[in-house]
């Protein structure tokens, strides 16, 4: 069954696959399927392997070990990936945080338009689209992809820092200047 599960992550590249479409493929119980991802993930762990099995965002996948970073680099040293800028950076925050959240709410936060942000993290498929707020005109609503999750190796959103409270700082502040 495992060398079936290791063709299937192979096959399903970047993507990986959910609990949910292994169980559904293999007919296999959730706890059977957790005895194999475990021992899949103990085997890839040693040196043997270039590629470790992970499991970020729900979803297995198949990702190069840290050694193999500096061949990597060399290897795609032309195909240089462009980083995000710290409005992009700004803008995918507020998404996690905020979720579902709609560009209009996105501009109120950040105070500036976000409508080009927003395409280049479309773009880039660290956000999608999941709805329409009922709001007038009935806007998109924003959220984060499994590409996102993977991208800052994050197994849920629960994994992001907590954000201090700035609205209580600031009339602490105001306070003590009297």
């Amino acid at each position: 069954m495992q060398d079936i599960i290791e063709g299937l992550l192979f096959l399903a590249g970047d993507e990986g696959l959910s609990d949910q479409q292994l169980l559904e493929t293999l007919e296999i119980k959730q706890n059977e399927l957790e005895s194999y991802m475990d021992s899949l993930m103990d085997e890839y762990l040693q040196n043997q392997h270039g590629v470790e099995l992970v499991h970020f965002g729900g979803r297995y996948k198949f990702v190069s070990k840290e050694h193999v970073y500096e061949y990597a680099a060399k290897l795609f040293s032309s195909n240089k990936m462009a980083t995000l800028s710290s409005a992009a950076l700004e803008t995918l925050a507020i998404i996690a945080y905020k979720q579902p959240i709609t560009r209009s709410e996105i501009e109120e936060i950040r105070g500036v338009g976000a409508d080009m942000m927003i395409r280049k993290l479309l773009a880039r498929g660290l956000i999608k689209e999941c709805g329409r707020s009922d709001a007038p005109g009935r806007p998109f609503l924003y959220e984060v992809t499994e590409e996102f999750m993977d991208s800052f190796q994050l197994q849920s959103l629960k994994e992001l820092p907590e954000l201090e409270d700035h609205k209580v700082v600031v009339q602490e502040e105001l306070f003590d200047n009297r």
